[in-house]
């Protein structure tokens, strides 16, 4: 029989620079085996926590992760989602971002934390990053409220001293040890001596004790369109054209603004009118979009152009897959790509 007074955490390990080693022989950074994770950090046992692991049989490089692979993990997840207080992904982080956002919209009514986090530096170098990440992603996951729930209950990616949403962040370096970033919304926790965490703002579903619901069908049909001068006709009208396109993450310039091109409103609108969804999101990396500001940003609105607010591009793209998933027609798409599902957009 478990324990049930110690928290029970589940650490699902995809892959990624935390859980490599160096090959004392070759001194190639290889994945190391779970079942030594007690040896490589050894402060774990100081937790006094239930600690289990899932570890993907071939590790995936971040580079290569791909909805398939955001499957398996909602699949384990799920199949666990009773046993264990809190989940903590080990993921890499260049595509950490547009897998907690992801994850968030694949895991609906989420009561519990889904922790995910990496490291810049393998977990058996000298001055890794990984061994402090991975013992307060643990103790977040593990965190109870004064009610005795958990103190988190939505994806969250944990980087150094800070506690982001999932589908709010953004990898803003490659080589800080704080990798990540939420420009529109504030940290969950800060992580200093302690462990701070800011109640005012995290999510709590508006549904309250619905079971987990999870969604598998992330349909890839969809796009990013990168407004810059000088782009031309012909590339804006392949990429509208482009064989069973359904959605468009278009990337426009300051509060949603564009070139005053004829040929650009009237090629979106064309795309539109063939049921493709259009959102409008800001290339910036703080503000939203507001397509009354300015009159390029309006008439991108009266082509059919809907505004995506201050959703990330990592939360753009895969709401969309979520969204068009589900098997929404397009107008349902438009209406549901504006409305705040969990926590996404202000």
């Amino acid at each position: 029989m478990p324990d049930t007074l110690r928290p029970r955490i589940l650490m699902i390990y995809t892959g990624g620079t935390i859980g490599m080693k160096e090959n004392p022989v070759t001194k190639a950074l290889e994945p190391f085996d779970f079942n030594h994770l007690l040896d490589n950090v050894p402060k774990l046992k100081k937790l006094d926590y239930d600690i289990h692991y899932h570890q993907f049989h071939t590790p995936i490089d971040s580079s290569d992760m791909n909805p398939r692979h955001w499957g398996q993990i909602v699949k384990v997840i799920e199949d666990n989602y009773l046993d264990y207080d809190g989940f903590v992904v080990l993921h890499g982080t260049d595509t950490m971002a547009y897998t907690a956002s992801a994850l968030s919209f694949m895991l609906q009514q989420l009561s519990k934390p889904v922790i995910i986090t990496g490291s810049q530096l393998p977990i058996g170098e000298v001055r890794t990053d990984g061994e402090e990440n991975l013992i307060t992603a643990i103790q977040i996951a593990a965190a109870k409220d004064t009610d005795g729930s958990p103190m988190i209950r939505e994806v969250a990616i944990l980087f150094e001293n800070y506690l982001w949403r999932g589908n709010r962040s953004t990898k803003r370096s490659a080589d800080n040890f704080n990798a990540f970033r939420s420009n529109n919304y504030p940290e969950l926790a800060k992580i200093g001596l302690g462990i701070s965490f800011n109640k005012d703002v995290l999510w709590r579903s508006p549904v309250k004790d619905a079971p987990l619901g999870v969604h598998y069908n992330m349909d890839t049909n969809v796009t990013f369109l990168d407004l810059f001068p000088g782009i031309q006709e012909n590339v804006v009208r392949h990429i509208l054209n482009t064989p069973g396109l359904k959605a468009v993450v278009l990337k426009t310039y300051g509060a949603g603004n564009a070139p005053g091109e004829p040929w650009l409103f009237e090629a979106i609108r064309e795309a539109v009118g063939k049921g493709i969804v259009v959102i409008n999101i800001t290339q910036c990396p703080n503000g939203l979009v507001d397509p009354k500001r300015y009159s390029t940003g309006l008439e991108l609105a009266q082509t059919g152009v809907v505004p995506g607010h201050d959703l990330t591009s990592e939360a753009a793209i895969t709401k969309l897959m979520y969204l068009v998933g589900r098997g929404m027609k397009p107008d349902e798409v438009r209406y549901y790509v504006q409305c705040n599902l969990c926590g996404e957009m202000s």
